[in-house]
């Protein structure tokens, strides 16, 4: 039986409405997808990009019309991304749903809307209530973010073995994956306290507590995060951001998602931005789309 989906569209200036439209055909035979968008919006969409709306284009009606201002970050497109992916989340909620796939947003028409958040991971955490798990990857490599939308001064002192250690039995009970890689934080994962090495200290206790709690050996290192990456169908967990999404999106950029584990509902969403430089020009990809898909049937 097919999943309903929401489906949140993301910035209105940007990629989101391309890649909804273009995709719809091929995600129809999968799921049953509902677009959160108003009506007026998805027609001057449609004629920018001079596609045609499919008859089976069913939407969620959303806010208030405006104008888009095709590639241009403003406090209206904020707005109303912000209420697309809010309604999106509350109708899955009420199990109205099975589960919500977002299309990109701009954190900075966020912040122009006096909307709180830094991004959706960070909206997820506080309405839950709980430590939002930010996942992203593909089958070929996922890669879970100890931390992620901090500055990366403030990393080292987040490096606590027991917080690590929550963190990782959460990760394993949402994926259940039965081998990961935890990263080191220094170069060469500090070889052996030579270059710093405190962090490494506690990151191998999280690792032998957690290992300890589930009676088995799920996580090993940690590990040397320059040659981590080698290799194919790994599950690792970086320290922080760009320590785990620069290799990744090297390597899979097109078809890496990202996904919100340890949460009331299952939230996927394509791993890119907004894309304005080529908004409205008919030549997105939707391969990360098509990918999301794939995981919500998979992992349902």
């Amino acid at each position: 039986m097919k999943k309903d989906v929401a489906i949140s569209i993301g910035d209105i200036n940007g990629v989101g409405l391309e890649i909804a439209l273009k995709s719809h055909k091929y995600i129809k035979n999968f799921i049953n997808p509902v677009y959160f968008i108003n009506k007026d919006l998805l027609i001057q969409g449609a004629k920018l990009l001079n596609f045609k709306i499919p008859p089976n284009f069913e939407i969620c009606e959303v806010g208030e019309n405006f104008k888009i201002e095709v590639a241009k970050i403003t406090k209206e497109s904020g707005e109303f991304s912000f209420n697309s992916f809010l309604k999106a989340i509350k109708a899955v909620e009420d199990k109205k749903f099975d589960a919500i796939l977002t299309l990109p947003i701009n954190k900075k028409a966020w912040e122009m809307a006096k909307i709180p958040y830094v991004g959706h991971t960070d909206f997820l955490s506080k309405y839950f209530k709980k430590d939002a798990i930010m996942m992203l990857g593909c089958d070929e490599l996922f890669v879970a973010l100890f931390s992620d939308h901090i500055p990366l001064s403030k990393v080292s002192d987040k490096i606590k073995a027991e917080q690590l250690s929550k963190f990782l039995i959460n990760l394993f009970n949402c994926t259940k994956f039965n081998s990961i890689e935890v990263l080191g934080f220094n170069p060469h994962a500090s070889d052996n306290g030579v270059i710093g090495g405190k962090e490494e200290i506690e990151i191998k206790k999280a690792i032998d507590t957690t290992n300890s709690y589930f009676k088995k050996e799920i996580f090993y290192g940690p590990s040397v995060p320059d040659t981590a990456f080698i290799g194919k169908n790994k599950r690792i967990v970086a320290m922080y951001h760009d320590q785990g999404l620069a290799p990744l999106k090297s390597l899979y950029f097109q078809k890496s998602i990202n996904v919100s584990l340890n949460l009331d509902i299952l939230r996927v969403s394509v791993d890119h931005g907004t894309a304005f430089d080529i908004a409205y020009k008919g030549v997105a990809k939707n391969d990360s789309y098509k990918e999301a898909i794939k995981y919500i049937v998979d992992n349902f």
